[in-house]
């Protein structure tokens, strides 16, 4: 197991911390982990009684691209207190004006784990009623469709959605559902 033997933060803005540690491996030798801290998010996988999913897409500045995805995101820095789910109920509202009757929590994911501290909570959202986006000003260009299965496919065949978070909670999603659903 590694050991931390010394940690100092190296770099903070308010979306992240990034830390470099010190450390002994296993096998006692020295060396030097750098670390990524970021508040846990939610992820919410909204689902129509038909099998479609709802899903947004909007600009992903590290990547340089736009990719579908499931509605997901954090608190704003300082906002403390609540639960996962009422973040992820939060964010469904946000970005898709979607609220759900019925909210069941799929897992937990380490997005990743190799570098970052972060983790994903996913959620299922059903009982659908459909109201107004509540967008942030950074969302301002999201657009939203509702994809049934087949298109699903398509669209992570043709590279339109590759988040990791996305694809992890969709196989979250096929382990909640009955079998031939």
């Amino acid at each position: 197991m590694i050991r931390t033997v010394r940690s100092r933060e190296v770099y903070r803005n308010r979306w992240m911390t990034v830390r470099e540690d010190d450390v002994l491996g296993p096998d006692g030798d020295p060396g030097l982990y750098g670390v990524i801290d970021k508040p846990d998010y939610a992820l919410v996988i909204p689902l129509q009684e038909d099998g479609s999913v709802h899903l947004v897409e909007q600009y992903r500045y590290p990547v340089g691209g736009r990719y579908w995805e499931f509605p997901q995101g954090s608190w704003p820095a300082g906002h403390q207190g609540t639960t996962p789910l009422d973040l992820a109920r939060a964010e469904l509202r946000e970005e898709t004006g979607l609220r759900a009757a019925r909210m069941t929590h799929l897992g937990r994911l380490h997005v990743a784990y190799g570098y970052s501290s972060q983790g994903c909570h996913v959620f299922l959202a059903e009982e659908l009623t459909q109201g107004a986006p509540e967008r942030e000003a950074t969302e301002a260009d999201m657009r939203q469709r509702r994809a049934g299965p087949e298109e699903w496919r398509e669209l992570v065949r043709s590279g339109r959605i590759t988040d990791a978070a996305t694809l992890a909670a969709y196989a979250l999603l096929t382990l909640h559902q009955p079998e031939g659903r």
